[in-house]
């Protein structure tokens, strides 16, 4: 599977040369970030980004804040959320379902207006409330999953929310650093310019307006966009948090989705940081003096398997087979040159989360062939399934070739595994509509990166039974009491020591499921020039630009 090194640096060299010219260089007066993304165009930029936490990565939390925010300032220590926009929270210890949030005074969106109560409002009826103004179906989907129990929002003085969820759901706070706040004012004054022929299509246009000229609270503030090709980002000076206004002046956005080609821009000095480099590139990156970034991130490299009538994975002896089949330490050394963790579960041994599993996810050929020869299957006989991934894209590390290392080890326990390979954020959307949606195009699995940080995103959206779509990523539509009964209990335990409790064993009970092809955890790669300095790689799909610094 892998090039040789000498044909990959012509490859490389190739590619540079046909890049060369790409982009120009940067004023010698102003210090300026090129970045190439892996993602194949720029994140949405209005306010809720898609292409998953690429998106969130660089034109959310960038350009945006939320009331609540995850601490990037450690490499050592896990990532936890911190105030953001919202200075304190509390639940109503009468009613569960009320939560009272006190923001932040003196903060102003990027086009001048003031952030108080009203724009969290605003910003929580753009997803939620379908006869608002600025309702945008097309945001709802990458945040409402994200948060499903939120029903509401109060303002009750200017600087002083109350949410309302459905159910008591202790995990709220975690589950609102997803919602970035846009300016109202601005979307406002796009809106009252718009023209179509009714409200709805006035409020496209505006949301189409905005995007291309966007305002929100963040370090960072829109300078142009050009779609598919650049986002160009200045820093905020007047960003409310003073430790983290940007040291450097401009940062450049360019989506690359070929590894290959983000290596071969950054080896001729096109780009000065690229995302998860091309593995077997690395002993030249690091000769000629690049700099490596990697550290374990909260994150699963998965299938998650369709639990549909019919669905070949509803047998637990082919899924526990397919768990062994894999040798997980052969792929870290070999394909991903060490960038890699190990995954028998979605949390490690060590993590409050992880409970005791039973069943020990490990490197056992005999054993997973003996479970296929038990569910019917054998040399002459082998069970055909269908996977759905991406040749790139936010999280999905090297996509095609794992999966035809899957591939090729799975052919030796018995399985034909064809591969449906597509776009990244057409992949991303079919997740949302899950397995019995025609995007499935007959897959009965799906390869998408999941993160692990907070429960939610970890567990609950894909193992409760009404997380199915078209809520949240329940996509293969598991239906478990057991696991149903283990999200209530935890989501409605406000003790943090008691919910942790109740996560491990929801964790435990998905590992002895066998509920996903658990493979790898990612590390977050990351290349760049010597030039670039004051990086901190958090254990978080997140990272912080704002201390980064250029060398002349």
């Amino acid at each position: 599977m892998l090039i040789k090194t000498t044909a990959r640096a012509a490859l490389i060299a190739a590619l540079a040369l046909a890049t060369a010219a790409a982009w120009p260089r940067a004023a010698s007066a102003e210090s300026v970030l090129r970045i190439g993304m892996t993602a194949a165009d720029i994140p949405r930029t209005l306010g809720q980004p898609d292409q998953g936490f690429e998106g969130n990565r660089f034109t959310g939390v960038t350009m945006y804040d939320a009331l609540t925010g995850w601490d990037l300032s450690s490499a050592d220590k896990p990532s936890v959320v911190i105030p953001g926009l919202a200075t304190e929270w509390k639940v109503d210890e009468s009613d569960k379902t009320r939560w009272t949030f006190k923001l932040r005074p003196g903060v102003a969106f990027h086009d001048g207006t003031p952030f108080n109560a009203d724009a969290v409002v605003w910003n929580v009826d753009k997803v939620l409330k379908q006869d608002a103004p600025q309702f945008d179906p097309s945001q709802v989907g990458v945040t409402a999953s994200r948060m499903p129990t939120l029903a509401s929002a109060r303002k009750i003085d200017d600087m002083t929310v109350e949410l309302t969820t459905r159910e008591p759901d202790s995990f709220l706070p975690i589950n609102l650093t997803n919602l970035f706040m846009a300016s109202p004012a601005k979307w406002q004054h796009f809106y009252d310019k718009a023209e179509g022929a009714d409200a709805k299509a006035k409020s496209q246009a505006a949301w189409a307006a905005f995007a291309k000229d966007a305002a929100g609270t963040g370090p960072w503030k829109m300078a142009s966009f050009t779609p598919r090709e650049r986002l160009e980002l200045v820093k905020n000076a007047d960003y409310w948090d003073k430790a983290r206004v940007p040291k450097i002046d401009k940062m450049v956005l360019l989506p690359m989705p070929e590894a290959n080609a983000r290596t071969a821009a950054l080896l001729s000095g096109q780009v000065d940081w690229i995302e998860a480099p091309a593995p077997d590139a690395l002993p030249e990156l690091k000769q000629r003096g690049f700099k490596l970034y990697a550290n374990e991130q909260p994150h699963v490299w998965p299938w998650q398997f369709s639990r549909v009538e019919g669905s070949p994975w509803n047998d637990i002896r082919v899924r526990k087979a397919a768990n062994l089949c894999i040798d997980r330490e052969g792929l870290r050394d070999g394909l991903l040159a060490g960038l890699m963790v190990p995954a028998t579960g979605t949390f490690e041994p060590g993590h409050p989360w992880r409970g005791k599993p039973t069943f020990e996810i490990k490197y056992d050929k005999p054993a997973a062939q003996k479970l296929m020869q038990e569910a019917g299957f054998g040399p002459n006989k082998k069970l055909t399934v269908k996977i759905q991934t991406s040749a790139s894209g936010s999280g999905q590390m090297q996509p095609l070739p794992m999966n035809e290392y899957l591939q090729q080890a799975l052919a030796e326990c018995y399985f034909d595994v064809q591969l449906d390979v597509i776009e990244w954020n057409t992949l991303f959307t079919n997740w949302r509509r899950g397995a019995k949606d025609p995007s499935a195009n007959g897959a009965n699995a799906i390869n998408v990166t999941y993160a692990a940080m907070d429960p939610f995103f970890a567990l609950v959206r894909f193992l409760q039974s009404g997380m199915a779509p078209p809520v949240s990523n329940n996509w293969g539509f598991i239906n478990d009491p057991k696991f149903d009964e283990l999200v209530k209990k935890a989501r409605q335990t406000f003790d943090p020591a008691a919910r942790d409790a109740a996560l491990a064993e929801l964790h435990a009970a998905s590992v002895d499921d066998a509920a996903f092809l658990y493979v790898a955890h990612d590390v977050g790669p990351r290349a760049m020039s010597p030039k670039v300095t004051g990086v901190i790689q958090p254990k978080s799909w997140f990272i912080d630009f704002s201390p980064i610094t250029m060398v002349p």
